[in-house]
C-alpha cells in the first residue's frame, strides 16, 4: 500500500470524522472564538474570530513540531488550514 500524503489525509478527517464528530468547523471554531474571546475579555482590542481560532491552532501543531517533530502534527496543520479556508469561503 502507497504512502498517503498529509494532505489527503488531512481532508478525509477534515471532511469525515471530524466533522461528524465536532461539527463543522465554522460552528466549532465559532464556539471557541466566543469562549477565548469571553476569557480574555480585558486583554483584547477586538472579539476573537473563527479564523483567529483556525491560526492559534496552526500555532499550537506547529509549537509541537518544533519540540518533537511528528506526522500528526504537520496533519493537523494541513487539516486546519482546510478549516480555516472552509470558513471564509462561507
Amino acid at each position: 500500500m502507497g504512502r498517503i500524503s498529509v494532505l489527503m489525509e488531512a481532508e478525509g478527517l477534515v471532511h469525515g470524522p471530524r466533522d461528524v464528530d465536532y461539527g463543522s468547523p465554522v460552528d466549532a471554531f465559532e464556539r471557541t472564538a466566543g469562549m477565548l474571546t469571553a476569557m480574555l475579555r480585558h486583554k483584547l482590542l477586538q472579539p476573537l474570530t473563527p479564523q483567529d481560532v483556525g491560526m492559534i491552532l496552526c500555532c499550537v501543531k506547529l509549537s509541537r513540531q518544533a519540540y518533537k517533530p511528528k506526522r500528526d502534527n504537520m496533519t493537523d496543520l494541513a487539516g486546519y488550514a482546510e478549516c480555516i479556508q472552509w470558513i471564509e469561503d462561507g
